[in-house]
This record gives C-alpha cells, structure tokens and sequence, in this order.
C-alpha cells in the first residue's frame, strides 16, 4: 500500500497539471517546478522504453513515432502499480482497444495480447516435458487421463490472422499483403528454453482450452472434432510433446 505522501507524489510524477508537492528541494518554487518538470519528464519516458520493449511487434506495426506517444497516453491513465517493470503493460490490450487514434487496426488489442503472453511463458516456472515414449505408451482403451499442461502455456484466439501479423512484423516471416483475414488462434509455449508461437486450428485450440480447463483426454477429444470436423487427433497429440505442450499424463482413479 502506498502512504499519503506516496500517493501524492506518484500522483505527481505522471500528471503534468498535478502541483509539485511541498518539501522537494531547498529551492525557490521556479526552479523546483523546472527540476521536478525534468524528473517527471523522464520518469514518463523510462516508462515509455519499457512499453517499447515489451511491445515490439506493436511499435513495428504503428511506427516508433505514433507508439510512443500513443505509450505516453497509457502511461499517464495507467501507472505501474508495482516496481517490477517487466510486468507492466498487462491492460494495454484494453487500452488498445479503445484508443480513437488507432481505431483503423483493430488487431492491434490482440496482437498486444500475444506479445504479453510471449512475456509470460518466457518468466513461467520451468516443468519437465512430457516425453515421446511416455504419450507412446498410453493405452488408446484407457478413459479417464488428464493432461498436465505446461505453465508457460497460453492460447490465444482471434478474429484477426495475429500470428501472421505477429510473424510479419518480428522478423519470423517475410512481409506481404494479407489476403485472407480469418482469425486465427494461438499457442505460445516454450520448449527447450526457446519461446514458440504456433498457429491453431480450431479444433486444436479448442482440444487444448478443454485439457486446461481439465477436461480428460478423451472428453477433449470430443470437443476437437466437435469444433471442427477433419480436427487431426493424431498430430494434435503430437504437439504436446513436440511443442512441450504437456508435462504428464495423470490417470484418474475410479470411484469405486
């Protein structure tokens, strides 16, 4: 919790019509205003940077220029609330979504999402993978298994193409008009201490939402074909271990 004075000053900082607060400096009041004026300036353009290098794929799209100040704006109406900067930012979707400027790109909010998500799954907390043989071992008969899902999972569903857009504007793939804006949905995960964004099928995304929700293998399945009628089961169990998607296989107990 933050006391009055705290309160004051961080109030301060990042509202320039705010009063300096009483107390700083053994100034005249004209020269603390200009002090207190640098240090807020530069207070908001530390801030800035860390929204620049959180969002690179964003700054790509919209340009340095209209990123930094459309980052200025979220700055002034959302300061940190914690000292931890890597974490700031995770309402800038939503920002994003309602900002009149960048009406025209509606993707943007979404994009911003997959960025945050890439930021999660690279602090998640490590977990061993499952294994090839582990999943080639499972008895096709056997019902009720669960999927332990990795922590650095997170999905993603859009009604915009964001990891073509993602992949565009990162350097992953070459740039070139968007012909087809289907949405498209998203896994991000990492695998061998490599963070990795992979287009779903509906289907897939759909098969891994109920294993997180903790639905059994099975019940997930179902879901799969449901979503999308040629939803490939087989290379969709693959990924768990190709894209260390899973950690393990838990076998639920039957009531007896």
């Amino acid at each position: 919790m933050y006391g009055n004075t705290e309160l004051r000053m961080r109030r301060a900082l990042l509202d320039p019509a705010a009063a300096v607060p009483a107390g700083i400096g053994p100034y005249a009041q004209e020269a603390r205003d200009r002090r207190f004026a640098v240090y807020r300036n530069n207070v908001a353009l530390s801030l800035v940077e860390a929204m620049a290098g959180r969002f690179p794929v964003v700054r790509a799209i919209v340009g340095d220029e209209f990123f930094r100040a459309m980052a200025r704006e979220f700055v002034l109406a959302s300061p940190p609330r914690s000292p931890v900067l890597m974490r700031y930012g995770e309402v800038f979707p939503d920002f994003l979504a309602s900002f009149g400027p960048a009406a025209d790109l509606p993707y943007l909010a979404d994009v911003a999402r997959l960025e945050i998500a890439r930021g999660q799954a690279f602090h998640a907390a490590d977990a061993p993978p499952l294994t090839a043989e582990a999943l080639a071992a499972l008895d096709p008969q056997r019902r009720g298994v669960r999927v332990a899902i990795h922590p650095a999972v997170r999905l993603i569903r859009s009604a915009y193409p964001i990891v073509t857009l993602w992949a565009m504007n990162s350097g992953e793939q070459e740039p070139a008009a968007i012909d087809d804006w289907t949405g498209e949905d998203a896994v991000v995960t990492r695998a061998a201490y490599q963070i990795l964004v992979r287009r779903l099928s509906p289907g897939h995304f759909a098969f891994l939402q109920a294993l997180r929700e903790g639905q059994t293998l099975e019940a997930a399945m179902m879901v799969g074909f449901a979503e999308c009628e040629d939803f490939d089961a087989s290379a969709t169990l693959a990924d768990l271990v190709v894209l260390g998607i899973a950690t393990s296989l838990i076998q639920i107990r039957s009531r007896s």
